[in-house]
């Protein structure tokens, strides 16, 4: 605290000596103006002095020793008790030698000082404003200079009517070490200008000296440097407050930042700068400029400071809020410091000066880094001639107990009682990054252990899935499928202890339905997925079968209209597949139920009957290999959260190959009411036997009613025979549900029964392509052909079925009974 007070004494009677200096010159102004037209000068007499009296522009000399300088500055008394300049034109080359000076607006549209010893001065050569040009060639007939009320000289273009033309040059584009409301720090990217301050370099030379600060469009923030490195950074700009903060440690009361300035960083398309305003503040009402002192201090006004060089020290310390860190001398001790002592070296030759040559550009902090790095320096001192001169270890010194400040002060470099030498804490964070490492080893070695059990347990699962496939013969086309070229890695193998966790042990508050497969059960995995689970019921004929059918089906299908498979279990004689839950259940659950097929609306029906007809396309055409599903029907098609229909349960799917059209089977499998004429009654099946199955449940969407619902009292009937009948007689709206009301267009209406008819037609190749069919269904321009004839007549009953291939067997899933024929 002792320095930050030194320091403050000496600013303030450099600059009190300024005041006493111009007082002579301040009688004689007869008239003050803010003003410097072209045709004026101003010289050692005469200033500009800004309208609200806050700053003034002159040249001043303010060393009384044997630094005699002249500088033209502008400076203020707004900030403290004395002057205090806050921008300084001149300062790497002053005017010397009582050399008198002049200062005028060139042709070009430059400020220049004359001085009678010595080449013409060019204030800030090379930052005219992006609005000029730097050709010597231009010739300005009329400009101005004035002094504005926040600190800004301004050079201008006047126009002949006298208006304010264009900004020729402004001393807020060339700081120094102060920054004032509205200056800028950062680049521009256009002209290539970068505003940042600069340290004077000693208290009585404003030369550039050792420390800058800037701004980081990168990281957003200030940083401040000494000598080109990295010294000190404020932390990331975020809502009007920097995230280091501005002050720390005993340099001075805490500063509210959010309470005085307003912080901003502007961004464009030439420009990126941070920028203050100041807010009100009784406690410092003067307080407005930040300064980049030569010592170290990082000024806040008058009041506030930060003594960034008594704690940066280049390692982390208690007190290092953005404090860098950098390479250390190997003799320092870490927590080394520099300490102030009055006194005297025995024997001055003791001292190592810098003279001559070597004493251009150091300064004070050049002098304490200098010392630092030399490990036979334990003290340094400044002085006003000499600027730095070490002393070595050897070198006595007679302390001044009552330190005195007329004695000489000197830096020493303070060692702590307790501390590590810079290799011995080399030496211990390298035994700390050998012994991270043996641990990163040994846990790295543990995970590949784990990772290689589970791989082989999951090898193991996956072994018992593959020879559960080669144990029959009668899985459909498996070959083509390619099962023992990778399926697994389509799905999950679950263990059996998580679907029964899952499926809180297979409770019957679980069950969702029963079907010929086997129960279906609602589960939730760890991580919060709900699931369903078929379980494979081990008196199941065609079970296993169908459970190994779909498993290498469905776990390569993936398209939004088909119910997606996670996996499967096996263990034992469990066998379970793991699919999507899909929160709505069947369509069959909404479309068949009173109470609940009025939440399926007119346009409701529309999508899932374009959904499924979507799901059909990619089976038929889009997917690797030709897909005939062979057991389409209400309660096969499963409804999502927003009633998007999914179609399920391949158990009963074959497999055609790219080349092939039709198949024959012996084995009829299906669900009568459902089953195309040609494939019930000879064994043929195709695409076009989907297509059978498709529109006999659009004809249910359409009604509401299922295909069997109907019985005459001299004739057996169904769905399909009723739709055909009412559509020849010109009354197919009697087939409407009744819960549509009016949200239905009639002619839509009739148009679906049209597509359902011509999907059930007896012949198959009079039946419509999926394709086709979803072109009829998107598109109501295309002309639909005259339906013929459909297929009822045989499906009136069940015995139109040969009883010599088939018998009936009833399942049930989702608790809807179906039949389906199993061909013996």
């Amino acid at each position: 605290m002792a320095g930050l007070q030194n320091s403050l004494l000496i600013y303030h009677l450099h600059f009190l000596m300024l005041l006493l200096c111009r007082h002579n010159i301040i009688s004689v102004i007869a008239e003050e103006t803010n003003t410097l037209n072209q045709s004026d000068t101003l010289n050692f007499t005469s200033f500009l002095v800004s309208n609200n009296k806050n700053f003034n522009l002159g040249f001043i000399q303010p060393f009384t020793d044997d630094i005699n300088n002249t500088y033209l500055a502008i400076w203020s008394s707004v900030y403290s008790s004395s002057s205090f300049p806050v921008w300084i034109a001149n300062r790497d080359t002053p005017i010397t030698n009582g050399s008198s000076a002049t200062l005028f607006i060139h042709h070009t549209g430059k400020f220049v000082i004359n001085r009678t010893h010595g080449d013409p001065i060019q204030l800030c050569p090379g930052q005219e404003t992006g609005t000029t040009t730097n050709n010597n060639n231009v010739n300005y007939t009329n400009t101005k200079a004035v002094l504005w009320d926040d600190g800004n000289l301004v050079l201008t273009e006047v126009k002949s009517n006298g208006s304010v033309g264009r900004t020729l040059w402004q001393s807020f584009d060339c700081p120094t070490d102060t920054l004032l409301p509205g200056m800028k720090l950062g680049i521009n990217h256009r002209t290539g200008r970068n505003w940042s301050l600069t340290s004077w370099l000693a208290s009585n030379d404003p030369s550039p000296g050792a420390f800058t600060l800037a701004w980081d469009p990168h990281g957003l923030e200030l940083v401040l440097r000494r000598r080109g490195v990295i010294f000190w950074t404020s932390g990331t700009l975020q809502n009007d407050d920097l995230e280091g903060g501005l002050t720390f440690g005993n340099a001075g009361p805490t500063l509210n930042i959010t309470k005085k300035y307003k912080l901003m960083y502007t961004k464009t398309s030439d420009e990126e700068f941070f920028s203050f305003t100041l807010k009100p503040d009784p406690d410092d009402p003067k307080g407005v400029k930040w300064t980049i002192g030569y010592d170290g201090y990082f000024w806040f006004g008058q009041k506030y400071g930060s003594l960034l060089q008594d704690y940066c020290l280049g390692y982390k310390t208690e007190i290092d809020e953005g404090c860098a860190e950098w390479e250390q001398p190997q003799c320092r001790i870490y927590n080394t410091k520099f300490q102030l002592l009055y006194g005297s070296f025995v024997n001055k030759s003791d001292g190592s000066y810098f003279d001559g040559e070597d004493r251009e550009g150091i300064g004070p902090a050049d002098c304490r880094v200098n010392c630092w790095n030399n490990c036979d320096c334990q003290a340094y001192q400044n002085t006003k001639t000499l600027r730095c001169v070490e002393y070595h270890q050897d070198a006595e010194f007679q302390p001044d107990p009552s330190e005195n400040s007329v004695s000489p002060q000197f830096y020493f470099i303070k060692k702590p009682q307790i501390g590590l030498t810079v290799e011995e804490r080399n030496k211990k964070k390298w035994i700390a990054i050998s012994v991270s490492i043996a641990i990163l080893l040994l846990l790295a070695s543990v995970v590949v252990i784990i990772c290689y059990w589970r791989r082989k347990r999951k090898g193991r699962k996956e072994d018992h899935l593959h020879q559960l496939m080669a144990e029959t013969n009668d899985l459909h086309n498996s070959d083509e499928l390619g099962y023992d070229n990778g399926f697994s890695q389509h799905l999950k193998v679950f263990s059996f202890l998580s679907v029964v966790e899952a499926t809180n042990n297979f409770s019957v508050e679980n069950k969702l339905g029963q079907g010929g497969f086997g129960p279906v059960y609602k589960g939730k995995l760890p991580e919060g997925e709900e699931i369903a689970v078929k379980k494979l019921s081990r008196s199941s004929g065609q079970g296993l079968v169908e459970f190994k059918n779909e498993l290498i089906l469905i776990a390569k299908l993936q398209h939004m209209n088909l119910v997606r498979l996670l996996g499967c279990c096996i263990q034992a004689d469990e066998k379970l597949l793991v699919y999507e839950y899909m929160p709505n259940n069947s369509l069959d659950s909404f479309l068949f139920d009173a109470s609940k097929k009025d939440l399926l609306n007119w346009r409701t029906r529309v999508m899932i009957i374009e959904g499924i007809s979507q799901g059909l396309l990619y089976l038929h055409q889009h997917s690797r290999l030709r897909i005939i599903h062979r057991d389409l029907k209400a309660s096969n098609i499963l409804l999502d959260a927003d009633m998007n229909p999914k179609i399920s349960d391949f158990g009963m799917a074959r497999i055609f190959k790219r080349n092939e059209l039709i198949a024959n089977t012996s084995r009829i499998v299906g669900t009568y009411g459902y089953m195309s004429p040609e494939y019930a009654m000879e064994g043929v099946f195709s695409i076009k036997s989907d297509i059978f199955s498709f529109g006999v449940v659009i004809l249910e969407i359409l009604s509401g009613k299922r295909n069997n619902s109907f019985y005459d009292v001299n004739k057996p009937t169904n769905l399909v025979k009723h739709a055909w009948d009412l559509w020849q007689n010109g009354v197919g709206l009697e087939l409407m549900d009744p819960t549509f009301n009016d949200s239905c267009s009639t002619q839509q209406f009739l148009r679906f029964i049209h597509i359902g008819l011509l999907c059930v037609e007896e012949c198959p190749a009079d039946r419509p392509t999926t394709s086709e069919v979803i072109s009829m269904i998107t598109n109501e321009s295309i002309i639909l052909p005259i339906v013929k004839k459909p297929a009822f007549a045989n499906l009136d009953n069940v015995t139109d079925v040969d009883s010599h291939k088939a018998n009936l067997e009833y399942h049930s899933f989702n608790n809807v009974s179906v039949s389906t024929m199993n061909g013996r």
